[in-house]
């Protein structure tokens, strides 16, 4: 039995317009779909050792790209730091909330809500 890596279907959502598009169904229907090699290979017409060496040329491929650009860490550490600031600000929030500053309050978390609303954009 083989253990999935789920850090690859990270990285399939950032470079998994790169690979052949065989190879990223595989992928797609192996990390997203839950899929087993059997049920892939047998979908595709291929043998389960077919599919298994599809999948780690593609993990292969995409674990490349991330070492030489490294484009997954710097959005997971953006989302950190700004999932830490977040919730500064909602404590100043919770602050002034308590002080009676309800409106300042509210003010504050509509910006933290547009903040928040343009960076998950896509």
């Amino acid at each position: 039995m083989y253990v999935k890596d789920l850090g690859i279907g990270y990285l399939l959502d950032f470079y998994g317009n790169t690979l052949p598009e065989d190879q990223r169904d595989i992928l797609t229907a192996y990390y997203f779909e839950d899929l087993s090699l059997a049920e892939i290979a047998e979908g595709r017409g291929l043998t389960r050792q077919g599919v298994r060496a599809a999948i780690k040329r593609g993990e292969k491929q995409l674990l490349f790209l991330e070492e030489r650009l490294g484009l997954c860490g710097e959005h997971r550490e953006r989302g950190e730091a700004l999932s830490s600031a977040v919730k500064s600000v909602c404590g100043v929030a919770d602050a002034l909330e308590g002080e009676g500053r309800k409106t300042d309050a509210e003010r504050l978390r509509d910006a933290v809500s547009t903040i928040m609303a343009a960076y998950t954009q896509k």
